[in-house]
């Protein structure tokens, strides 16, 4: 109890100098487009991870954002009422991006349900418990499957949540351990795989560059995405864990998955027949997988000529994604219903089922898109902006500059593509008489492409980090994890990452080879991991009194 009311006075005094400084940068009546617009995202964040309650926390937030705009537009309570509810709320649930994204989640929810009752997923953890004999098997199984999906982060973490939770249960890994496992392979993927909805998203913010090229140059330097994996992989090896997670699988070990005083998510479907087969969750899996990329490149213009690359770049990723389960959840409904596993009334019921399970996701998707429009009423992208533009000056600290501006802008919007939508034009505008020479030697100067890639790696890194991101959400509900113990546990293994990666950074302001840069970063996080790996056991190693084994709590 002295713990929590010290993290309240903490995080108090905290908010309080933060706003001491904001007014001396600007009066309330300002606060547009200077400090005072980060402080709804920190007071959202603050209260989540001090009260482990993330809805009350995301509206706190909200609201004060809300009073932040209505005192700087001299509005009133009207105008706060009308930025939370109509400019922020029901705008962004009319938002037909965010309605594709929420269709697929129902779908994919409705999907889950379906091979549950139909025993595909009973099936398949028996199989996989023939197959998969150790905690580090179900470990490094679920970062397989993630590699392997790399076409998009939310159709990645559904996806690989909803297959690996029974064998990562039967192996005792904690809903906290599964979530970052999908978290760690969901944006740090798809920012190196030439081939993905992020890879689109990026190749079109430089203009009068072949965007795919550049792309797949900045891989080797996108040192948070490439370091992430390394620390997986050695995590998933090791059986290593320190910070939160520590007690989270202890308490796995012991039986309680969940290390929370309530589970957020419902149990399972049980299974309404046992004649299912692993068949009936590889085939569904492999039908929705293929339908949403089909679903994506058609959106794109595939079908009407455009070349696959091209077809990626252009997709619209919420509509694809949307059309692509919708016309999965047919092919799969009939196919159970010609295996005789489910009837139809089951399958119409799964649908209601499935609606269910995503209630989570959606009521925290849509606060955290309601901040995200907050904190863009208050321009904190154009006040980051100007902070970048005074600090370019010093070109050789320009990537760690950029990397750390990069993780603080993502962290407290919640939004990586937000975030090097924002940063990449600013490292165009500094290299200007750079790229311009571009189009006649061809050749991109190694400054521009080490900045880029810093852009990329921090909008990742403050992604991954961050409470409100939507992949942050996302590993949550497919994990079906307690939102805040995701967050918690998550934040020790990505600031381990962060912290290698700005000495990384700054390393190449100075040394423009990547096989340095990517070499020494690379020794370094090995060193930082043994030296955690060493302490680990060394505190496992010291005798303790005995006394009666319980569960751990970081709740109470």
């Amino acid at each position: 109890m002295k713990k929590k009311n010290l993290s309240k006075i903490i995080f108090a005094l905290i908010v309080a100098v933060f706003i001491i400084c904001c007014r001396v940068q600007a009066p309330v009546s300002g606060a547009v487009g200077s400090l005072w617009s980060l402080l709804p995202p920190i007071v959202a964040i603050g209260l989540a991870l001090i009260t482990k309650e993330v809805y009350s926390s995301l509206f706190i937030g909200i609201l004060t954002g809300g009073v932040l705009y209505a005192a700087a537009s001299g509005t009133g309570f009207t105008g706060m009422f009308t930025a939370v509810v109509q400019d922020g709320i029901i705008a962004n649930i009319a938002d037909s991006y965010n309605v594709g994204i929420l269709v697929f989640l129902v779908v994919l929810g409705t999907i889950v349900v379906m091979m549950n009752k139909a025993g595909g997923s009973r099936a398949y953890g028996e199989w996989a418990s023939k197959h998969i004999k150790t905690r580090a098997g179900a470990c490094l199984s679920t970062f397989l499957l993630g590699v392997l999906i790399f076409v998009d982060d939310y159709f990645n973490c559904l996806t690989v949540g909803s297959v690996m939770r029974p064998v990562t249960d039967k192996h005792q890994v904690s809903r906290s351990k599964l979530a970052y496992l999908i978290d760690a392979t969901a944006a740090p993927v798809c920012i190196i795989a030439p081939i993905s909805s992020w890879a689109a998203a990026v190749a079109g913010t430089v203009e009068g560059v072949n965007g795919i090229s550049l792309f797949i140059r900045t891989i080797p330097y996108n040192l948070y995405a490439l370091l992430t994996l390394v620390m997986v992989i050695f995590i998933a090896l090791t059986d290593v864990d320190y910070g939160p997670m520590k007690t989270h699988e202890a308490n796995a070990k012991r039986g309680d998955l969940f290390t929370t005083r309530s589970k957020v998510y419902p149990e399972d479907a049980k299974p309404a027949h046992t004649r299912g087969k692993v068949i009936d969750l590889i085939l569904p899996v492999a039908m929705l997988i293929l339908l949403c990329v089909v679903g994506m490149i058609y959106t794109g213009g595939f079908f009407d000529g455009v070349k696959l690359t091209d077809a990626f770049a252009d997709c619209d990723a919420s509509f694809g994604l949307a059309i692509g389960s919708l016309g999965a959840l047919i092919v799969i409904i009939g196919y159970f219903l010609v295996r005789r596993v489910l009837t139809f009334t089951e399958c119409m019921d799964s649908i209601v089922d499935g609606f269910k399970q995503m209630v989570p996701a959606i009521l925290i998707l849509t606060f955290a898109w309601t901040l995200k429009t907050m904190t863009g009423l208050l321009e904190a992208g154009s006040f980051v902006e100007g902070v970048v533009k005074s600090a370019h000056a010093v070109q050789l600290l320009l990537p760690l500059i950029l990397f750390v501006v990069a993780v603080g802008l993502a962290f407290a919007t919640g939004t990586s593509w937000g975030t090097f939508g924002i940063l990449i034009p600013i490292v165009t505008g500094v290299f200007t008489t750079e790229l311009a020479n571009v189009a006649e030697t061809g050749v991109i100067p190694p400054m521009v492409i080490i900045c880029i890639s810093a852009c990329l790696a921090g909008a990742v890194c403050g992604d991954h980090c961050s409470p409100i991101s939507d992949t942050t959400i996302m590993a949550s509900t497919g994990a079906q994890c307690d939102h805040v113990n995701h967050v918690a546990t998550q934040l020790p293994y990505a600031f381990t990452v962060a912290g290698v990666c700005a000495v990384g950074y700054l390393l190449s302001g100075f040394v423009q080879n990547v096989f340095v840069v990517l070499g020494v970063s690379l020794i370094l996080l090995l060193g930082v991991l043994y030296v955690v790996r060493m302490t680990a056991g060394r505190q496992n190693g010291t005798p303790k009194p005995e006394k009666p084994v319980d569960i751990v709590s970081t709740t109470d």
